[in-house]
């Protein structure tokens, strides 16, 4: 299962319906429970010293790391946890509690302000549980359209593969028919130069035909050059294709020879995938090189997350322009965005259902899931 679905699976299942509260001190998240034990000495988290625990949480900070003061203020570098039942738990600075501003969705950073707070958890984690839910959806059309993607290209790759191999005999044949066309007309010009020496007049009477003649042959020979040299061309464009890095399943092979393009206020922005992204003015002018296909640029884990396009256009007194392209989990084939983060170094993001993953039983898993 890919990072981006374990973290999809963690969100969507932190806002399940049902929350058990575990008592522990104030402030203090489950993953360090064990290290607060009511009744027993509290050694700080840094291990710098050990306090009775009836100092832990009383407004004064004993711990250099804060982490004697979870729940209060008292500690300028300590963090507060925010259970936050039924959503997402989250760390605050110690700094914002009881500072009359509700932080945690639960209202547990107000619990000695006055202000008045309203628990919006169960709210909250309604509305992304929907929203991760609808996620989901997407990413399970979007794979499914992958796996048709998948069939698609396994097919075109066969008669591809079998079309290069047609074309290189036909190929292979054209230049024996070429080859043997010029030693015939290499063989037949010999005697006509030998009786040209012999019988120079009788010959200057036969020359206007024979140069007729000639010229044909000359010319059948030229087109078919021309021809094996066009063959030639198709032949090396379809192995180039056939060679190409296109994923694991040859997923992303029906972006070749696409082009994809998003309107901005001032650009027209243009993605041809594995060949060049391009920037041109919406009012006229020039087209400017954003970048030439490069190679897949993601992490080591998810490769082909990302594509890089270099050797673009040179900026003024600057390097030469790049583009970045990040491709996310969709049903459609679009670009949604691009930006320029650093100077010449473009960031686009890319939608295609090539990138999909197969997602998790979101729903299934839901139910066997409990928020503590």
């Amino acid at each position: 299962m890919s990072s981006r679905y374990v973290v999809l699976l963690t969100l969507l299942l932190g806002v399940g319906v049902s929350a058990v509260e575990v008592q522990r001190p104030r402030g203090v998240p489950l993953s360090k429970l064990q290290f607060y034990e009511e009744g027993k000495p509290f050694t700080c988290l840094d291990g710098s010293r050990t306090i009775p625990f009836d100092r832990v949480n009383d407004d004064y900070c004993d711990c250099s790391d804060g982490s004697d003061e979870p729940g209060t203020a008292a500690c300028p570098n300590g963090s507060f946890h925010c259970t936050n039942a039924g959503f997402r738990p989250v760390f605050i600075p110690s700094s914002r509690i009881n500072d009359g501003i509700c932080d945690c969705c639960d209202t547990t950073d107000e619990y000695n302000s006055g202000a008045v707070c309203q628990n919006t958890c169960r709210d909250l984690g309604r509305k992304e549980r929907e929203s991760l839910l609808k996620l989901a959806e997407i990413a399970k059309e979007g794979f499914l359209l992958k796996q048709q993607l998948i069939q698609e290209a396994k097919r075109g790759l066969e008669e591809k593969r079998a079309k290069a191999a047609d074309l290189q005999v036909n190929k292979k044949d054209l230049e024996e028919k070429v080859e043997a066309l010029r030693t015939v007309k290499e063989a037949a010009e010999q005697p006509e130069k030998q009786a040209k020496e012999r019988h120079l007049k009788a010959w200057e009477g036969k020359l206007r035909w024979k140069k007729y003649h000639k010229l044909l042959f000359v010319q059948g020979i030229a087109l078919l050059i021309a021809y094996s040299n066009t063959l030639f061309y198709y032949v090396t464009n379809l192995e180039k294709e056939i060679s190409f890095d296109f994923g694991p399943s040859s997923e992303f092979a029906y972006l070749y020879s696409q082009c994809y393009e998003l309107t901005t206020s001032e650009y027209i922005y243009r993605l041809c995938p594995f060949n060049r992204v391009s920037q041109k003015p919406k009012y006229g002018g020039s087209e400017t090189n954003l970048g030439t296909w490069g190679k897949w640029a993601g992490p080591e884990d998810n490769i082909y997350s990302m594509m890089k396009y270099e050797h673009g256009t040179g900026c003024w007194q600057g390097p030469n322009r790049s583009t970045t392209v990040k491709l996310t989990c969709g049903k459609e084939t679009v670009v949604t965005s691009t930006s320029e983060p650093s100077r010449c170094e473009y960031v686009m993001e890319f939608i295609c259902p090539a990138i999909c993953q197969e997602p998790p039983n979101l729903v299934s898993e839901e139910h066997e899931h409990e928020e503590l």
